[in-house]
């Protein structure tokens, strides 16, 4: 017994051996947490295999040129893709047919359309067996994850572009082109001694003939600007040649100089004269001419060139017809943008109404191109004649525009109003040479007296490009003053626009080039925010 005693006791006090007697008590845990790692690294990196597998399938399901984004563009209401569905799951399963290590693998695809957003949504869930984790009756690891992607249809887009081709709208369209059409422009010989700017004048005696365009030289002399046939020839003059124009105007032996300036230096010249035939051969076909050896142009692209000097309704349809072609090239569906032209003077006239036809050899192209041909001239009872109304464009406008819709299918469309104007309002009306109301130059109202107010109350964009309004040069204090006031309102026109326009949505466009330029980024706006907005 003592002896026995003796051996527990040296047992109980022994303390050599204890560190393999604690491995091996530990070894089990430590062993079975390093099995654990290897097995969940394992099932880590099948979940990285499966979830690239699904980020795949739900990005490429709704792609642009896929099966369910053409499916899609189609469909005239909202749901489910049935085609993104199945082109997801394939995708999915296509990249996982080579993979192995896993087991008991389910996936679900949803792709659906809602407005012009799509999503795509795609969710797994797989069994990676385990090796270590045997040991503590651990068979498999559940991975499970979710993909999911958004995109964008484009959006079906109605562009109703008002454009201004009131009186204002005849001015040149620079500096440099009013000087050239002050310098021969004989309307309103009697008080634009110096050239009449404006090209669009109406077919009332004002204009220069026997009767009006007279002067008295200093040495009392009466001296008579050529004959007009008591026509306006301002914009005749702008639409020919103007080597050909000065080679009507032939010289006299007193004033042997081959054209002419409407200068001093002809009032300074009793004996001269221009040669009255002139403005009768002028251009072919008109009403108030005789027969012409000129043969006047429909359109003015380009300013600086012999074959006409270009107005501002020239610059704004020339840049129409380079929108259309920016459209077309930006168009990602057929038919996704249609384009409208409605002008305006004392009313809005459908002067071409909406069309997905904006090609360069369409109807549209041409009608752009001759916008200079509808300046009021007082004789299309669409667009009325005076002054610019746009009291009553912009109520017509709305009543034009039947539906909002939000762009997600083409017959649910999103409007957006492009105003392109100078912005001076005038109240003036003129028929059949009847006048009446105020032509003092003025801005629409703002606030919520805006004409403008109504269309975006509706959630129409409205879009304004502001062509400033040019000087007027060689003012003269005739018909109240209109010249000056109209040169004193311009001012007031930017503020008034930027109150009409949606926020955001002013442009000014100072050159023919700009105005270009400013519609394309009109376009792009309104493309972008259809995008973000729906």
């Amino acid at each position: 017994m003592r002896n026995l005693l003796r051996l527990i006791g040296r047992f109980r006090n022994d303390r050599r051996g204890n560190l393999a007697v604690i491995f091996t008590l530990a070894a089990i845990p430590l062993v079975s947490a390093l099995g654990s790692a290897v097995d969940y690294s394992m099932a880590t990196r099948m979940r990285a295999k499966l979830q690239s597998a699904a980020d795949s399938a739900s990005v490429a399901s709704i792609s642009q040129n896929s099966a369910g984004y053409l499916a899609a563009t189609q469909m005239q209401s909202d749901g489910t893709i049935a085609a993104g569905v199945t082109d997801a799951n394939a995708i999915f399963d296509g990249n996982m047919n080579t993979i192995n290590g896993y087991q008991n693998l389910t996936r679900t695809s949803t792709v659906t359309k809602t407005g012009i957003k799509l999503k795509s949504v795609v969710t797994f869930s797989a069994q990676v067996p385990t090796t270590f984790m045997r040991v503590i009756g651990m068979q498999a690891l559940t991975i499970t994850g979710t993909s999911s992607s958004a995109a964008s249809l484009p959006p079906y887009l109605d562009f109703y572009l008002m454009l201004d081709v009131s009186g204002s709208m005849g001015l040149p369209s620079t500096d440099a082109e009013q000087t050239r059409l002050s310098k021969i422009n004989p309307d309103d010989f009697s008080v634009y001694p110096n050239g009449c700017t404006f090209a669009c004048h109406f077919q009332t005696n004002a204009c220069s003939n026997p009767s009006v365009g007279q002067k008295t030289n200093p040495s009392g002399s009466v001296v008579s600007a050529y004959p007009t046939n008591n026509y306006c020839l301002g914009y005749l003059i702008s639409r020919v040649s103007q080597a050909g124009y000065n080679s009507l105007l032939q010289p006299t032996a007193n004033y042997p100089m081959k054209g002419v300036q409407l200068t001093a230096a002809i009032l300074a010249n009793a004996n001269s004269s221009l040669t009255p035939g002139a403005p009768n051969s002028l251009i072919t076909g008109n009403s108030k001419s005789l027969p012409s050896s000129l043969t006047p142009v429909t359109s003015c692209p380009n300013e600086g060139a012999d074959a006409c000097i270009q107005l501002r309704a020239d610059a704004v349809g020339y840049a129409v017809t380079q929108l259309f072609q920016y459209a077309n090239t930006h168009e990602k569906v057929s038919n996704q943008f249609r384009i409208g032209l409605y002008p305006f003077v004392r009313y809005l006239y459908a002067y071409f109404p909406l069309t997905s036809s904006i090609g360069p050899s369409d109807s549209i192209t041409t009608a752009a191109n001759n916008l200079a041909t509808l300046l009021d001239p007082g004789n299309n009872s669409n667009l009325g004649s005076g002054g610019t109304h746009f009291e009553n464009a912009f109520p017509s406008m709305n009543t034009t525009i039947t539906s909002v819709g939000n762009g997600s299918t083409s017959t649910n469309t999103q409007p957006y109003v492009f105003l392109i104007t100078d912005g001076a309002q005038n109240f003036q009306t003129q028929w059949g040479g009847g006048w009446s109301g105020s032509n003092s130059a003025t801005v629409m109202p703002s606030g919520t007296s805006s004409p403008c107010k109504p269309l975006r109350d509706r959630g129409i964009t409205v879009s304004v490009l502001y062509i400033p309004y040019q000087t007027i040069q060689n003012p003269t204090t005739i018909f109240n003053n209109e010249d000056n006031v109209a040169n004193a309102n311009i001012p007031n026109i930017p503020p008034s626009l930027t109150d009409c326009a949606s926020s955001g949505f002013f442009y000014t466009a100072n050159t023919p080039a700009d105005i270009q330029s400013a519609l394309k980024a009109m376009f792009d706006h309104a493309v972008q925010t259809a995008h973000i907005t729906n």
